[in-house]
């Protein structure tokens, strides 16, 4: 049973690309919900107001609790925020789950009218997994990935244009984020990436 955090942000499609590829979910928005799954996914959105409404709902430190316990999680854009342990150009006082040894860039890209799509080619682990085809990424007001830990697996990069080299996917033992938004695409190979991870686990 995956969970994905259901306080803001794109729910729902997380939920649909999970049925296609044959795994249960659930929608959380407390502790007990939080107790039931075997991993989280943590949806693109706002970072700074899920971070404020995981606090409202008495989540945050349940869900740091349980990822550095070894619960499997996944972040897409603003989920990539939340589970980075450190953050360049966030507003004052705001706070992330962390587990993942990155320094991310909020709004790296710019804003919102500067989203885009652009295909990349899976790296590491995800093309052993994904194979070589490119995904097709969509980008909207999304993070970038300024610097990673040892043990930190990038899992793609921009390969052309300004933003040319930029980490946009990356894999810290249990834990998988992108700068881009799969859910939002046909293409399902990250979520089952994912999936196959919570099974391993």
């Amino acid at each position: 049973m995956i969970g994905v955090l259901a306080l803001q942000g794109d729910v729902r499609e997380h939920q649909r690309m999970l049925a296609a590829v044959g795994a249960r979910s659930a929608a959380v928005r407390s502790e007990a919900e939080l107790a039931a799954v075997d991993a989280i996914i943590v949806p693109g959105g706002e970072s700074s107001t899920m971070d404020k409404l995981a606090r409202a709902f008495g989540l945050l430190d349940p869900l740091r609790d349980r990822i550095r316990a070894g619960l499997p999680a996944y972040g897409s854009c603003a989920g990539m925020i939340m589970l980075a342990d450190t953050l360049v150009d966030a507003i004052d006082g705001q706070q992330t789950i962390g587990g993942i040894d990155i320094v991310v860039r909020r709004n790296a890209f710019g804003r919102q009218v500067d989203s885009f799509e652009t295909p990349l080619r899976p790296a590491g682990g995800l093309a052993a997994r994904a194979g070589p085809a490119p995904l097709q990424a969509v980008f909207i007001r999304a993070p970038w990935v300024e610097a990673i830990g040892p043990q930190v697996e990038a899992l793609a990069s921009i390969e052309t244009g300004p933003a040319a080299g930029r980490i946009v996917a990356v894999r810290h033992g249990l834990l998988l984020a992108t700068s881009f938004h799969p859910e939002l695409t046909g293409d399902s190979r990250v979520h089952e990436f994912f999936v196959e991870m919570v099974r391993a686990a």
